[in-house]
């Protein structure tokens, strides 16, 4: 799919935005707001000096192209690399808190990921992370039947630079355009959302979404991690039908 420029720049100023005060939500309604509209952002996460100490940390993954756009690089398996305070962010407390307050579960970490959106990235198709009959791209991870997706930001989204893409409630529609492989170029009812370096974006994997063209002079780089709820193999539980 060709996706040069999902939005033109003309059209940014009048794009949809989210106006929620997210830093005033209670943790009920986070959990409303990922559950009903497919995603919530958690300000703050991060603090400046992890924010420097992930930055220098990112900048030294090697990053591979993707194949619509030489402006789009990404590097898998950070867990796996020489980046202690960026692999730290996988077990985040106040992350952690709130996924186990969501999932009412244990928890497993399936992957963690770094993507740049660079100067004149054009923009990602929209697409959701749920690949239920399997996946060439995503793998076994995203055929799992309850999974989100934690995104850090180290950097400032703005209008100009990358900023995230949702098509709210997107995730609970049974229409054959919901389809899960579907993709879009642009959607009438997708939905701008800003935030500040050091915030979360936390997704269903099931809602559609994507990220603006990046018409600025810096970097937008994003860590993105995929948690999901995880039963004990080895936990005997009796289940007692109510009729």
């Amino acid at each position: 799919m060709n996706v040069s420029f999902t939005n033109p720049r003309g059209s940014i100023a009048s794009a949809k935005r989210a106006d929620t005060d997210w830093a005033a939500l209670t943790t009920e309604q986070r959990i409303r707001s990922i559950e009903l509209d497919g995603y919530v952002v958690i300000p703050d996460l991060l603090s400046a000096f992890q924010l420097d100490e992930i930055r220098g940390e990112l900048s030294r993954l090697p990053t591979t192209e993707v194949d619509y756009s030489k402006h789009q690089r990404g590097c898998s398996n950070v867990q796996w690399a020489d980046s202690p305070t960026t692999i730290q962010v996988i077990a985040l407390p106040a992350t952690i808190q709130f996924l186990t307050t969501l999932f009412g579960d244990e928890l497993i970490c399936t992957s963690c990921a770094y993507a740049v959106s660079q100067p004149g990235h054009p923009g990602i198709a929209i697409h959701t992370d749920a690949q239920p009959y399997g996946s060439k791209i995503f793998g076994l991870a995203a055929s799992s039947p309850c999974l989100v997706r934690v995104l850090y930001y180290p950097d400032d989204l703005t209008a100009e630079r990358s900023s995230f893409k949702v098509i709210p409630q997107s995730h609970l529609s049974l229409h054959a355009d919901g389809n899960p492989y579907r993709r879009y170029l642009s959607h009438s009812d997708e939905v701008m959302v800003a935030c500040r370096a050091g915030s979360a974006v936390i997704i269903n994997q099931k809602v559609f979404h994507a990220n603006y063209p990046n018409y600025s002079d810096s970097d937008r780089r994003m860590l993105a991690r995929l948690p999901q709820k995880c039963r004990n193999p080895c936990r005997r539980e009796t289940y007692s039908p109510s009729f």
